[in-house]
């Protein structure tokens, strides 16, 4: 991959310019030394991939992103010195349309470059999303477990799948649901297990809801958001319970929005209202298919308000939503679909 390098610190340029090259699988277009030079580099050579640093003079990453997905949209990697201290702009970053972020590479006493694996990583993982996200094929349809009957699964559901421009979605969509909101709320957003639990209380702040991650053995109820908290794949067990599985190996959306909609055509015995929002490649639109076959309400993001519009345009290619909406108009009709109740054990 052509890869462009932005950050305006010396030391951390050198350092990833060795890691793109150490694997000797890539090249640098172009250095840009803060956010503006960027999105002109942009427009003049638009690369396979910018690492984007955050903190910058002149323009910082977060509007530089928004700026490049605006005009000329490429796959954009956040590497900062501190994902966890820079949070609020990572999960801003990631809502303008970037895909993911990482700690920067550090050169050594001896040169070597600390955190190259992870970053490399990371450069491989959106090579492979580049390359599905431009393939039509279907995602590998997942076996069918037995009818559930637990009777925790018969109320309604509310489910949402996000990736890159995902977590400003999600805020928008959670700050418009009341403290009542009468159904239990699942998310599944693309997002590296190091930084969910950060994810999950920004979102808490957003929201009169409690947003925490799934855990293994939870159940989803009514007033709780639960934010899927691994690089395994969330699942609705037979029994009403939520449980973390590895299977499939071979999906490069971790956790991926597919696995855990499959699961939910036969461990949901109630209404289900699925949502899926902007993000890279095609993760969602086929387990949206099944569950719009189940009798779910389904609902895609529509391009005009879409960070990158490719799973939402995939769900719509597969006719499996059955409304595509603005962004700004989807709360208004999950609020349709689940009328707030005064609740008898509240009075």
């Amino acid at each position: 991959m052509r890869i462009g390098i932005v950050n305006d610190m010396p030391m951390a340029i050198e350092g990833m310019r060795r890691v793109v090259l150490s694997c000797g699988e890539h090249e640098v277009a172009w250095v840009a030394r803060d956010g503006r030079e960027a999105v002109a580099q942009c427009a003049d050579d638009c690369p396979d991939l910018i690492l984007m640093d955050l903190i910058m003079p002149v323009m910082d990453g977060v509007e530089a992103t928004r700026q490049i997905m605006q005009a000329t949209p490429c796959p954009i990697l956040v590497v900062t010195a501190s994902v966890n201290h820079n949070s609020a702009m990572v999960f801003e970053a990631m809502g303008a349309g970037a895909l993911d972020a990482v700690n920067t590479p550090m050169l050594g006493m001896g040169g070597e470059s600390e955190g190259r694996d992870l970053l490399l990583r990371k450069i491989r993982m959106i090579g492979v999303l580049n390359r599905t996200s431009r393939s039509a094929a279907a995602a590998p349809r997942i076996r069918k477990r037995p009818q559930a009957a637990d009777p925790s699964t018969q109320g309604c559901l509310l489910t949402i799948g996000s990736s890159s421009g995902g977590p400003q979605a999600l805020a928008e969509i959670l700050a418009r649901l009341p403290a009542d909101f009468p159904a239990p709320v699942v998310l599944v957003q693309h997002v590296d297990e190091q930084f969910v639990a950060g994810l999950a209380d920004w979102l808490d702040r957003q929201s009169v809801l409690k947003v925490r991650l799934a855990r293994e053995g939870d159940r989803p109820e009514a007033g709780t958001v639960l934010l899927a908290g691994s690089n395994n794949h969330l699942i609705l067990k037979n029994n009403g319970k939520l449980a973390y599985t590895p299977e499939p190996l071979q999906t490069p959306y971790r956790p991926s929005v597919d696995v855990f909609w499959h699961s939910l055509v036969t461990g949901w015995q109630g209404d289900i209202v699925a949502i899926l929002l902007t993000g890279m490649g095609r993760d969602g639109a086929q387990g949206m298919l099944e569950l719009r076959h189940k009798g779910a309400c389904t609902i895609a993001q529509d391009e005009a308000s879409s960070a990158v519009y490719g799973m939402p345009k995939a769900a719509k290619e597969l006719h499996a939503a059955l409304e595509i909406l603005p962004l700004e108009t989807i709360p208004v009709l999950v609020m349709s679909k689940f009328p707030v109740r005064i609740r008898r054990e509240a009075q």
